[in-house]
């Protein structure tokens, strides 16, 4: 098993939305918001090589929305998809599953995009097929007023059309070494990918904990549909990282990508982070 960090690109988020009840005085010493009160963050995917599979977790948030949509959260940054994966050699064509940990813009938005002439939608990975689960398929399709400005028609509709979405059942595994843990606080059945790496286990936090500053259980992104269960969903999650010595991978982090745990009086905190080729 190799696994690959693929940077997608940079964008800002309020930082009050991201950090929910917690004080700006606390979290803005973590990541510094600007005069608008948006901090950055990172669309951070993983790339997993198993045997003859080549496996993307998330892709981004894409290029088929507009001028204004875009201009909403400030991109920047020189990192795009195609650029990290080149630089471990690969291209889109050789991606053969891409799995949406959620069906959140900032998730999946690169799974299709404009076609030359820009009437219609082609698949970014045309070899490959695209996973999500039946019951976030059905709760994104028919969006909730808290979460419709995150799911987009545009991005998640061509998946069905073009006939590569498939379903993983809970408790499924989708291959030997990926394991995948089920969440519900921060949208409907969210899908965490637990993938063995180097003796030791990989989580791709995702939306369950974007960054190292939200391993606190407590420190609850305002966008969570389920705060409560997110705050147990979370703690679970690092307890058992620290317990297990896993690693776990940030999506959104802007500086760290990995971090490792250690079990404290007050509960689980940080014992390094670095990059995942560093380990």
């Amino acid at each position: 098993m190799n696994l690959y960090t693929i940077n997608t690109g940079h964008f800002r988020l309020d930082g009050g939305a991201m950090f929910g009840v917690v004080p700006k005085t606390m979290w803005n010493k973590i990541n510094p918001a600007d005069e608008n009160n948006m901090c950055p963050w990172a669309m951070r995917s993983l790339l997993v090589e198993a045997g003859n599979r080549l496996v993307l977790i998330d892709n981004g948030i894409g290029n088929k929305q507009d001028e204004k949509f875009f201009g909403h959260y400030y991109l920047h940054g020189p990192d795009t998809l195609d650029k990290s994966l080149a630089k471990y050699g690969f291209t889109r064509d050789d991606i053969t599953d891409v799995f949406l940990t959620h069906l959140h813009f900032d998730h999946c938005g690169g799974s299709f995009e404009w076609n030359t002439a820009k009437d219609r939608f082609r698949p970014a990975f045309k070899n490959a097929h695209f996973w999500s689960n039946e019951k976030h398929w059905n709760h994104a399709i028919k969006p909730n007023v808290r979460e419709k400005a995150s799911f987009l028609s545009e991005n998640i509709l061509p998946i069905q059309e073009s006939g590569q979405l498939k379903f993983l059942n809970e408790g499924e595994s989708l291959f030997e070494g990926f394991n995948v843990y089920w969440a519900n606080g921060h949208t409907e059945s969210q899908m965490i990918p637990v993938v063995d790496y180097k003796g030791t286990q990989v989580v791709f936090c995702a939306d369950v904990a974007p960054s190292v500053g939200h391993i606190r259980p407590s420190w609850v992104m305002a966008y969570d549909i389920r705060p409560l269960d997110s705050m147990k969903e979370r703690e679970l999650v690092m307890n058992t990282a620290a317990e297990k010595k896993q690693i776990l991978f940030f999506e959104h982090d802007p500086v760290h990508e990995c971090a490792t745990l250690i079990q404290t009086e007050k509960g689980p905190a940080v014992e390094r982070t670095f990059r995942l080729e560093e380990y």
